[in-house]
């Protein structure tokens, strides 16, 4: 969608910021991946999160990962308007996350980083916790250690 920017242009010199006159006009177009890309970092960083979409989209995102590719707007879709933005993530969450506490906290990051580096205005990020994802066991040397790690979970 199309972003008119109506805020005057600043250049940084010396760490002190100048307002430059701006020949003529312009349009600024920002896509609704690029959006959803900002988002999708900003919610993978919240801790509590194991990771964005839906099964077949993790399945798709595991094969990239092997390959060394990296989808940051997997599991998010984002609805672009002139002024405002929407905004859907799909996740699962790890066990032991207090599920309504970390889809405030995504919000909460969502919010802040699309309107501060995208500069629309956020009118609604929902999620939907699709699973919990519990770890198992880890590995270890001795059946008394793996045996604590067990009882530590329950």
């Amino acid at each position: 969608m199309e972003y008119q920017n109506s805020q005057p242009a600043a250049a940084a010199v010396a760490g002190m910021s100048a307002e430059v006159p701006m020949p003529g006009g312009g349009r600024t177009v920002i896509s609704e991946t690029a959006v959803a890309k900002v988002a999708g970092i900003a919610a993978r960083a919240v801790p509590g999160v194991y990771s964005l979409g839906s099964g077949p989209s993790r399945a798709l995102g595991a094969f990239r990962d092997a390959v060394g590719s990296a989808d940051h707007a997997a599991g998010v879709r984002a609805e672009v308007g002139d002024t405002q933005v929407a905004v859907d993530i799909d996740l699962v969450a790890l066990y032991g996350a207090s599920l309504h506490a970390l889809a405030d906290q995504i919000r909460a990051a969502v919010y802040s980083a699309v309107e501060k580096l995208v500069g629309l205005q956020v009118i609604e990020v929902n999620i939907d916790i699709n699973d919990v994802y519990v770890p198992g066991p880890a590995k270890s040397g001795s059946p008394a250690e793996a045996r604590a790690a067990t009882e530590a979970i329950q």
